[in-house]
Parts: structure tokens; C-alpha cells; sequence
């Protein structure tokens, strides 16, 4: 088995069926390919972990997407939206603690005074950080010209998961209607990726009817969409959403968890250039779930830097840790665990995706 694992990781070009089978790897065999990426992830991208401040600003949102805590419909949701004073103080918080990037993350909004109010934020962030912290917007569907207007105002980087590239699964975790439509998605990803930004996606894993080819098939879209920077985690299922009826159907949440891994590390052989991030949601089935994505192939973490009296109510799933530490307690706990997996912190570096990097330079 173990030399069936070599042959793939030396093959020039991966199949869905290649990948499928790192995807499904339990055990020793598992053990063997994890670590094998492991070792040779940092020969060649090195140690650094990047640091992206997180700020989870606002749990309002005009979608209903059936897996998600802070959709639409969900009248227990308890709403909030942090004032503008408060993000830009986060904003200073991330820039004087040396955290390089900062992420801005909301429920999915696109009205004019929600898209007016970000362009102002972006602004005066990189007023208050003297242009020198790197930014990542995560705010879902918008206007080409509306994303144009962002990139301008000063953010670089800009992350709209897919959730899942099979058409048929997609509609099976959200409404098939005008706001929730698989080819606008794409379409968002590719005039992104059209205006400059440096553009991520990712999907969760474990959805009720997915199987390994799917995930395969996620990865391989990774690659068919040249994305520059990936945030994928195990789907843990909500009680207020429609996917929750679902529960008993899922694999348990340590196989979600080994799988995620095995994604993880089976897209660092696959696209060996992107920053991929170490989702919060690892956390939230093994304590020490973020450490090990950063052993087999994770080289970004997000320290969550919301004011802390909100950041309970960004419930995309339950069991969400470190709700109740402040700032500076998650961004100490952090550092602590990136030395636990062997790595090093990229302090005051915007860390950017060496894929984006290469991407572009082919187009000139």
C-alpha cells in the first residue's frame, strides 16, 4: 500500500481517482501520506505560518443556505453588527502585533449601504495601518464593479468558498433560486480573479450525500480555477438549519476531521504553490485540530480578533471554539500552537500566495 501512496505522490499529473484514494486513506497507510507531505511541504515552501487577524464583523445576511446558522431564516440567530470604530481599532489591533493580514468576514449583504460602508472601512483601515497590513475580504456575491471598487479601496485578497463544485450537491445544501445560484458563483470567482485580487474558495467535507470522488472532483476544480489560496474544514451540522435533519446520516465527526486532513494534505501535493488555511472548525472536533493541518500541508491561521462580546453570535456551526477569548488570548494560544506543529510565525508579512504570483507572471 505504501508504495502504491509513493507512486502517486511522484506522479506528474493527479486523477479524480488518485485523489479519491489519498482522500479515503485510513490508518497506517493515512499516517504514512500525511507525513509524507508533511516533510516535503516544508522543503518547499518553508516554515512560515502566516498570521490573518479575523474579524467577523456582522451576522446579518440576506441568504438562506440550508447548512448555516446565520442564514436568513433563522429567527433564533441573535443579530449584530459591530460599529465602525470597533473594526478599525481590530484593524490597528492586527498591525501593531505584527499579524501582517487582517480578514473582514460577514454575512452576505450587497445593498448600497452595505457595499458604501465597506469601501469607506477599507479606506480608513489602511489609513489607521499606514498601507502596511495586508487585507482579505470575505463578503460573498457582489457586482463585478462593487468588487472593483474594493480592490481599489485597498484590499488584495478576497475569499468566496464554492461549498461544493458538484452542481447537484450545491443545490442540495442551498435553494435553487436567484439568490443562490451555482453559476454566479463561478462567475463572482472569475471576475475576481479578472480584476487582480489574489482569489480563494474551499468546500466543507462530510456533507450529507457527498462521497470521496466528489472531494476529488473539488480539488481537481481547485486546480481547473487556478485558485491562489484554499479555507476548507469538516461540516458540523447546525440545529436551526434544514440540514440538521441529516445528522444521523453523516459520517462521525473524527472521520470528518481525518478526511479534512487527507483534503488538505492531498491539495498541497496537487497545488504545491497556494496558501491554504487551517480552518477553525479542525478545532472544534479535536482540540488540537489546527496544529495538525498546519503539520500536513496548512500555512495560514486566522486568530479571531472580533470584539469578544460578539463573537459567540457567528454561529456558522456549533461547538465553535474560543468564543470567549479576547484578542490578545487568542493570538498568544496561536503562536503557542504554531511552535507545537514546528512551524514559524511570518510576523509583518502579508504572506501572499506564491501561486498568484506565478499565475499572473504567465499572463504577461
Amino acid at each position: 500500500m505504501n508504495n502504491k501512496i509513493i507512486n502517486i505522490i511522484n506522479k506528474q499529473a493527479l486523477t479524480a481517482k488518485d485523489l479519491s484514494f489519498l482522500i479515503g486513506l485510513e490508518g497506517e497507510e493515512r499516517n504514512f501520506f500525511l507525513k509524507s507531505i508533511g516533510n516535503n511541504y516544508v522543503d518547499s515552501l518553508g516554515k512560515k505560518v502566516f498570521f490573518r487577524g479575523l474579524v467577523e464583523f456582522s451576522n446579518y445576511c440576506t441568504k438562506d443556505c440550508y447548512y448555516c446558522g446565520i442564514r436568513k431564516s433563522n429567527t433564533q440567530s441573535e443579530r449584530y453588527d459591530i460599529d465602525d470604530k470597533s473594526i478599525i481599532d481590530a484593524a490597528i489591533f492586527a498591525h501593531q502585533n505584527k499579524y501582517g493580514s487582517l480578514v473582514l468576514q460577514s454575512g452576505e449583504r450587497s445593498d448600497k449601504a452595505f457595499t458604501e460602508r465597506i469601501t469607506h472601512l477599507l479606506k480608513e483601515i489602511k489609513n489607521a495601518t499606514n498601507g502596511e497590513l495586508g487585507i482579505t475580504i470575505s463578503l460573498g456575491e457582489q457586482s463585478e464593479d462593487v468588487y472593483k471598487e474594493w480592490f481599489d479601496a485597498g484590499a488584495h485578497r478576497y475569499l468566496l468558498r464554492i461549498e461544493s463544485s458538484n452542481r447537484d450537491l450545491y443545490y442540495k445544501i442551498h435553494p435553487e433560486d436567484e439568490k443562490h445560484n451555482f453559476e454566479t458563483r463561478i462567475n463572482c470567482l472569475k471576475s475576481l480573479q479578472k480584476i487582480g485580487y489574489q482569489t480563494g474558495t474551499g468546500v466543507m467535507i462530510g456533507l450529507p450525500y457527498q462521497s470521496y470522488e466528489d472531494l476529488a472532483n473539488d480539488l481537481l476544480f481547485f486546480k481547473e480555477m487556478n485558485i491562489d489560496m484554499v479555507g476548507m474544514g469538516p461540516f458540523i451540522e447546525h440545529t436551526e438549519t434544514p440540514l440538521y435533519e441529516h445528522k444521523d446520516a453523516l459520517w462521525s465527526l473524527q472521520r470528518r476531521f481525518d478526511v479534512s486532513l487527507n483534503m488538505i494534505a492531498a491539495l498541497r501535493l496537487l497545488m504545491p504553490d497556494i496558501n491554504i488555511a487551517a480552518a477553525t472548525a479542525l478545532q472544534a472536533i479535536d482540540p488540537m485540530g489546527r496544529e495538525k493541518a498546519l503539520r500536513y500541508g496548512a500555512n495560514v491561521i486566522m486568530p479571531n480578533i472580533t470584539p469578544t462580546i460578539h463573537r459567540k453570535d457567528y454561529t456558522l456551526y456549533e461547538n465553535k471554539p474560543c468564543t470567549d477569548e479576547g484578542a490578545e488570548d487568542c493570538s498568544n494560544c496561536l503562536s503557542i500552537r504554531v511552535e507545537m506543529a514546528g512551524r514559524e510565525i511570518g510576523y509583518d508579512e502579508w504572506g501572499d500566495s506564491k501561486h498568484y504570483f506565478n499565475r499572473t507572471k504567465k499572463k504577461q
